[in-house]
């Protein structure tokens, strides 16, 4: 299953993240792909703040994971400058996916054959302007209860 959503501006990305972060649950993955500054770690914050997290989230780009407490953890991966696949092994990345927490994995078309197949797949693409098209992808029965749980986010969702 595929949907989109159209996001105007900052705030829209933010919110988006927000609404799926309180419709995660425990052991979700979500992997999100997109350009430079196409609005990954916005997102993520959103999702942080969905999530009951309250500290500041930053990108853990050179420490790879950042770890946040709130409703269950959040595990933030940044996988853009890892080398090799060897590099997630040493971190236990594993014990992450499989773990209580919600895993979102920034740029994770880099380790793709290490994501489980029924991990949610968010593309955030420009558009024009501040406007990106945010992507949403996996399982059917797994985007359902998301978008469920998402409230009135879907009055701008599209297949």
């Amino acid at each position: 299953m595929k949907l989109h959503y159209i996001s105007k501006k900052y705030e829209d990305t933010y919110t988006f993240g927000y609404k799926l972060g309180k419709a995660l649950g425990k052991g979700d993955v979500v992997c999100l792909t997109g350009e430079l500054g196409a609005g990954k770690t916005s997102m993520v914050k959103g999702i942080a703040r969905g999530l009951g997290i309250k500290e500041d989230v930053t990108s853990p780009t050179f420490t790879i994971v950042n770890e946040y407490s709130g409703q269950f953890p959040l595990y933030h991966f940044d996988v853009y400058r890892i080398l090799s696949p060897d590099e997630m092994m040493e971190i236990g990345f594993d014990e992450y996916l499989y773990g209580d927490g919600v895993c979102v994995i920034e740029w994770a078309d880099l380790i793709e054959n290490m994501i489980p197949e029924e991990a949610i797949w968010i593309d955030i693409r420009y558009l024009k302007d501040d406007e990106r098209i945010i992507e949403l992808m996996g399982p059917d029965d797994k985007l359902l209860r998301i978008i469920e749980g998402m409230d009135c986010i879907d009055e701008g969702l599209s297949n």
